[in-house]
């Protein structure tokens, strides 16, 4: 019921949902305290509604964005809370006493402070908001970027400016509950003076050398870095914050690319969950500004998503546009007829030039490269599972199978997930499995977004895995080993706080446009941090037993780390599936819209050394099999050659025929610029050898000129 109450509130946590209920059962009290009346009462009711209030704020809870809708927003609640205090006090038949005639004065100064603060507050983050964003960008030495304001200033400052009626509230309940108009005054004057000081402290950082400079000479400094970088290679990306990963998954590839990277991104929400990269970014939301910049040295324009934004740079002709997407799956986002609009589309293999040849949407034949997937490097092929009898280790260490589904899309084809018709199926068998088996649940960070039944098996998903973890653990069976854990989190605990300390995330950093002039990386710090992120995930997966059963949600640890540690694999049509062919180990794939396996197979190209499970996921043992006994892995070969169908070669490497793809689009894109600057220049000479030899006096004819036809 908790839980239920939990997903209709929208609140995070049981805690959450408490600190609602109190806070929306406080105001209530409070009338009530105030018409009785009781000072203690109201005091009481007071400081419950204002933790409460205070602690919805600090987890930035989905109710408190709810109620400034039903028009109960945060200065509306101190409102009411301040009316029902002169209420208070009206009961107490203080009605004729100073300190009732203080404390309205003192709430109407104090709402007339409201107005400047908030106009203020906006104002300065306006004027610091850059029309430009970048990283790894050096314009302080071209344009002077003042320090951010001091956190306190404009961090959650509406919550901190109400907050300071508090010393007036108390010392006016003092002054009604002794009968002593002088504390409430003091109260009164420490609120008014405070706020003064508050707005006051605002007003330096509105003018002068406190604000950054105008939309101009930061658009021109940055031409001014392009201008000295001259960036070759750009990777283009527009999107939502959560598809920061489709971005984030080439960023390795652009700092190991042999022509100059950049990368643009549209977005500050992308530019704020961008991980950390080498490559010089530039983050411009407005398309006026972009189709603005000098990018006269690019020549190649990499595009991981088709979104309407890539307008804004496709209209460049001296660039070359290609479309790598963000994954290499048959789903028919994989085959989007929007890609004929660019000059080339990599693929990874074969596999995906023939899925644009099958799906006939325009793009031409000769205009797919195969370049492999150079983000696929860090996984590895298999090496058997644990040894002992029947898959199974002396200390309960077993094959680990992972199951990864993806989300339901957007269209509501019940073949896009397998999660609502088939998850707790899967998850239900590979728990019971005897001999058993470890289950690692990662979910697309995608599911529940659409679909509300997608979200609620999710959660009964999770649960399930929770709840076979609960009782693995009190198995005599499965042995933890509880010292190498605990040294395990200690590196852990250890390895996050250098991390923390690194990427500079101690609550001291500044706003968007110190970020912009600070964003210069520190090429040993970003060295150390990759050396760290492999250390903690090796501590990660030492932290608790090998036979856990575990849900991994967020970035961390990331997929192609939990393909390292499993055995095995269950999915569902997507990227995510061609990658794990590239480790080599059995998988199966849910064919949720039960299409029939031979239909299934000839429609995806990616299952086809596959086991294919139905919505029962009876097939499961066929998998489990082929894990436990490698000679009972009767679709080995086939994998073999599908990995190379899908995936190409292993040589050249995936790096190395992605650069060269890359320098060879370059180069059409020059000859296609020289030609033109040709062309121009020899229709420049035609005209004005035209103008040389007209007829001194002869007026040469202008456009729309009709040679005297028509005309009387």
């Amino acid at each position: 019921m908790i839980s239920t109450a939990i997903r209709v509130a929208r609140v995070g946590s049981a805690a959450e949902l408490a600190a609602a209920i109190l806070m929306v059962a406080g105001f209530p009290a409070l009338m009530l305290a105030a018409l009785v009346p009781s000072v203690p009462a109201f005091a009481a009711a007071a400081a419950v509604t204002y933790l409460a209030d205070h602690y919805l704020h600090r987890k930035g809870s989905y109710l408190i964005n709810r109620l400034s809708k039903v028009r109960a927003g945060l200065s509306i609640r101190f409102l009411i809370r301040q009316l029902l205090l002169v209420l208070l006090l009206a009961r107490l038949s203080l009605a004729d006493n100073l300190i009732y005639y203080g404390a309205i004065a003192c709430f109407i100064a104090f709402y007339g402070l409201q107005a400047p603060h908030g106009a203020l507050v906006q104002l300065i983050r306006n004027r610091r908001r850059m029309p430009v964003a970048t990283r790894n960008v050096d314009l302080a030495s071209r344009i002077r970027i003042p320090d951010a304001p001091p956190r306190g200033l404009l961090h959650r400052s509406a919550e901190k400016m109400l907050h300071l009626d508090l010393f007036a509230v108390v010392g006016i309940l003092v002054a009604a509950q002794v009968k002593s108009a002088l504390i409430g005054f003091i109260g009164i004057g420490v609120t008014v003076a405070l706020a003064t000081l508050y707005v006051l402290g605002l007003v330096p950082y509105v003018r002068g050398r406190k604000i950054p400079p105008n939309a101009e000479k930061v658009l021109a400094a940055v031409d001014d870095w392009l201008a000295e970088y001259k960036p070759e290679t750009v990777l283009y990306f527009s999107g939502s914050k959560d598809s920061a990963y489709q971005v984030n998954m080439w960023l390795d590839t652009m700092e190991k690319l042999e022509s100059k990277p950049l990368i643009i991104l549209r977005e500050r929400a992308i530019l704020n969950n961008l991980a950390p990269t080498t490559v010089p970014v530039i983050c411009v939301p407005g398309g006026v500004h972009l189709m603005n910049l000098d990018l006269s040295t690019v020549r190649v324009a990499l595009y991981a998503a088709n979104v309407g934004k890539n307008i804004h740079l496709l209209r460049v002709p001296t660039i070359k546009h290609v479309f790598i997407g963000h994954g290499d799956s048959d789903k028919l986002a994989s085959v989007n007829p929007y890609s004929k609009v660019y000059d080339e589309v990599w693929t990874a293999g074969r596999a995906g030039r023939d899925r644009y040849a099958i799906a006939d949407v325009g793009v031409r034949d000769d205009d797919i490269v195969e370049v492999g997937r150079p983000q696929l490097a860090p996984i590895q092929t298999w090496q058997g599972v644990p040894d002992g009898p029947r898959g199974e280790a002396a200390d309960g260490r077993c094959p680990t199978v992972l199951y990864a589904p993806t989300w339901e899309g957007w269209d509501g084809n019940p073949g896009n997930t397998s999660v609502v018709l088939a998850g707790e199926n899967i998850v239900k068998r590979l728990v019971q499995a005897d001999p058993p088996v470890r289950v690692l649940y990662k979910p697309h960070p995608f599911t529940g977004n659409v679909s509300k039944e997608a979200g609620a098996a999710h959660r009964r998903i999770t649960a399930l895995v929770q709840k076979a973890a609960a009782e693995r653990a009190i198995n005599p069976r499965f042995i933890a080993d509880t010292a190498a854990q605990a040294q395990a989190k200690a590196e852990l605990e250890r390895i996050e706080a250098r991390l923390a300390q690194l990427s500079g995330t101690g609550g001291d950093r500044g706003d968007e446009a110190e970020a912009t002039r600070d964003g210069l990386v520190d090429v040993a710090r970003h060295e150390e941090a990759a050396r760290l992120r492999a250390e903690w995930n090796d501590a990660y997966w030492r932290s608790f037993p090998s036979w856990e059963h575990r849900v991994i949600t967020g970035p961390e640890p990331r997929l192609y780390d939990c393909f390292n540690v499993s055995d095995a694999m269950v999915s569902d049509i997507s990227s995510v599936v061609s990658d794990f062919i590239a480790s080599g180990k059995p998988y199966a794939v849910t064919d949720s819209a039960e299409v029939g396996v031979e239909e299934f197979k000839r429609n995806n190209t990616a299952v086809r050394a596959a086991v294919i499970l139905s919505n029962s996921a009876a097939e499961l043992g066929e998998l489990l099999g082929a894990v436990r006994d490698p000679k009972a892995d009767r679709l080995a070969e086939d994998r073999k050659e599908l990995k190379q169908y899908l995936l190409g070669p292993d040589e050249p490497t995936s790096l190395e025929q992605f650069n060269t793809a890359v320098a060879n689009l370059a180069l059409k894109a020059e000859t296609r610029n020289v030609g033109q600057q040709s062309r121009d220049a020899a229709a420049m000479a035609e005209a004005e050898a035209e103008l040389a030899n007209a007829v001194p006096g002869q007026r040469m004819p202008a456009a729309g000129d009709t040679d005297g036809v028509g005309t009387g």
